[in-house]
């Protein structure tokens, strides 16, 4: 198993951040499925693709855009429990970074599709 990137939470820090949160989880999905901005993103979505209300309806898809650095702020209280992710775990750990600058007071970075 391949080394996570900085900030990346590990097995047992999603694990306990998950049972902590129960029912009020909600993940983000940073990913973007246009495949001329993202085409490493692609290959994330044949592990799990993008939220839908049938498939991982806690999730939320909040495209990271990288020319401005940011995302839409999710419609959430502050203190919703969150994990972000991507296809690898940068964007994740810069979403995590951008929604606590914003307020947000719980938010943890699970990496890519397979550690989310």
């Amino acid at each position: 198993m391949a080394t996570p990137k900085a900030g990346v939470a590990s097995p047992e820090e999603l694990s306990n951040f998950v049972a902590a949160a129960g029912d009020s989880l909600v993940v983000i999905d940073t990913r973007n499925p246009d495949a001329e901005a993202e085409p490493g993103d692609q290959k994330s979505f044949a592990v799990s693709g993008l939220p839908s209300q049938t498939h991982r309806p806690q999730a939320i898809n909040l495209i990271w855009d990288r020319s401005s650095d940011s995302m839409p702020l999710p419609d959430l209280e502050k203190d919703t429990p969150i994990i972000t992710h991507c296809g690898g775990g940068g964007r994740g750990q810069k979403a995590k970074e951008f929604l606590m600058k914003n307020g947000f007071t719980t938010v943890i970075n699970g990496g890519g599709p397979k550690e989310t």
